[in-house]
C-alpha cells in the first residue's frame, strides 16, 4: 500500500434512509478502528501451558471518532438528529487502498468547542449498532 493523504479517509452518513451517503463535512481528523473480544479457553490440558482462544467467538466491534470545523448545515444537522433521537442509520467509512466498511453506528457523543478569535469546532464519537459489511478496494 502506497502512503495515502489523511484527508483521503472519508466518514460518511446515510442522509435519509435511502442508501445515498454524504460525507460528514468539516472534519479534519478521523479514526475508524475494529475490535473483537477473544474468549479465552485455556485449560491445564492446554499444550505447552500456552493461552488458546475460541475462533469465531466474542464480540466484535467497531468505533469511528473525527473533528473539525462546521461546514455544511446539512451533514451538521443530520448529525445533531441523529444523536437527540437516538438513531442508528448507516454510516460508511472509506479507506484508501482498504475498502469500505459499512452498516450501522449510534452517535455516542458531540462536542462542541470555539474560542473568541478562532472557529467553531466538534468532535464526534460513533459505536457500531449491528453488523458491518466490508469490501475491500
Amino acid at each position: 500500500m502506497a502512503v495515502q493523504n489523511g484527508k483521503d479517509l472519508l466518514i460518511k452518513v446515510d442522509m435519509v434512509g435511502d442508501g445515498q451517503f454524504q460525507t460528514l463535512a468539516g472534519l479534519r481528523a478521523q479514526r475508524f478502528s475494529l475490535n473483537a473480544d477473544q474468549v479465552d479457553v485455556t485449560s491445564l490440558d492446554s499444550a505447552g501451558g500456552w493461552r488458546e482462544l475460541l475462533a469465531g467467538a466474542g464480540v466484535k466491534s467497531a468505533s469511528i471518532s473525527g473533528s473539525g470545523v462546521f461546514r455544511d448545515a446539512a451533514t451538521d444537522g443530520r448529525a445533531r438528529q441523529i444523536f437527540f433521537d437516538a438513531e442508528t442509520p448507516d454510516f460508511q467509512v472509506v479507506v484508501p487502498d482498504f475498502g469500505t466498511i459499512e452498516g450501522p453506528f449510534q452517535i455516542t457523543s458531540i462536542e462542541y468547542a470555539g474560542s473568541h478569535n478562532g472557529e467553531a469546532t466538534y468532535e464526534i464519537s460513533l459505536a457500531s449498532a449491528g453488523q458491518l459489511t466490508f469490501v475491500a478496494l
